[in-house]
């Protein structure tokens, strides 16, 4: 793969009446255009590891969603039909008339209700490690019931570490992780509870049949956090889909195999464009 040659721009996109997002953008202006969305308490920064591995001839914009990073952090809108909407207001912003998603677990869930809320803007879909519901998922539960719920600012770095280090099966570079931490820990705790009560009510499952367009599902067979059954329930029930899993990996599977995800990808998106300019 012809490693990217432009520089990786660093802005702050205001969406009027809604928030102020922190996106990093490489790649041509003219290529064919992705949005790549971070899971829960990430930033634009859990992609750093794959941007490098990207061609000029994929636009890529890593996205840090409202509450997160160095985006704004309003007091409400944290369900992912406000994280889609905001990203509408992106597009617009920066005149990007469709794209593809590609999302990690919380991003993959935003990327789920941006297709089906607004069919014609999205090109196709990447679901990383991710999930059609988290309701009944033990370990989230757990994870709410014992910290989350009653999470109070300053968020303790001890608790970011292990949540961090959950989502691992092999090791990343010790700078990569704790640049994660570091981000993790922008995030207040107000952001950390609306955000995962929100993700606990969401389920898509009942809607899956509606998208019709090509998506690419992504998962690590070592995920502890968005079981095998959960990527059955994306795969049966997205007609278009095709599930690709990564052998020995765990749920920040972009993080460990960059490489390799960067790959799957660019295969996906070429092949989306190729498909297009047939049909033209």
């Amino acid at each position: 793969m012809t490693p990217v040659t432009t520089c990786l721009a660093i802005k702050s996109v205001e969406l009027p009446g809604r928030a102020r997002l922190a996106c990093a953008e490489q790649g041509d202006p003219l290529g064919i255009p992705v949005l790549l969305l971070h899971g829960a308490t990430d930033s634009w920064r859990s992609f750093e590891r794959v941007l490098p591995h990207l061609p000029d001839s994929i636009r890529a914009i890593a996205v840090t969603q409202r509450g997160h990073g160095d985006s704004s952090r309003p007091e409400g809108g944290y369900r992912t039909s406000d994280f889609a909407a905001d990203l509408v207001a992106l597009m617009d912003e920066l005149d990007l008339e469709t794209a593809v998603i590609a999302g990690h677990c919380m991003g993959g869930s935003v990327a789920q209700r941006f297709a089906l809320d607004y069919p014609e803007r999205a090109q196709g879909l990447v679901l990383a490690g991710t999930f059609p519901t988290m309701r009944g998922n033990r370990d989230v539960q757990e994870l709410w019931n014992s910290y989350v719920s009653t999470m109070t600012d300053p968020v303790d770095r001890s608790f970011v570490v292990r949540f961090q280090e959950g989502t691992l099966a092999q090791s990343v570079p010790e700078r990569f992780f704790e640049t994660v931490i570091q981000e993790s820990l922008k995030v207040p705790a107000r952001v950390w509870r609306a955000v995962f009560a929100g993700l606990l009510q969401e389920d898509f499952s009942s809607e899956l049949m509606k998208l019709k367009l090509p998506t690419l599902i992504v998962w690590g067979d070592r995920d502890a956090i968005c079981l095998r059954r959960d990527q059955a329930v994306l795969a049966r029930n997205i007609p278009t889909s095709r599930l690709v899993v990564y052998s020995e990996t765990g749920h920040a599977l972009h993080w460990e195999e960059p490489e390799h995800f960067a790959d799957d990808l660019v295969e996906f998106t070429i092949g989306l464009n190729r498909r297009a300019k047939s049909i033209d």
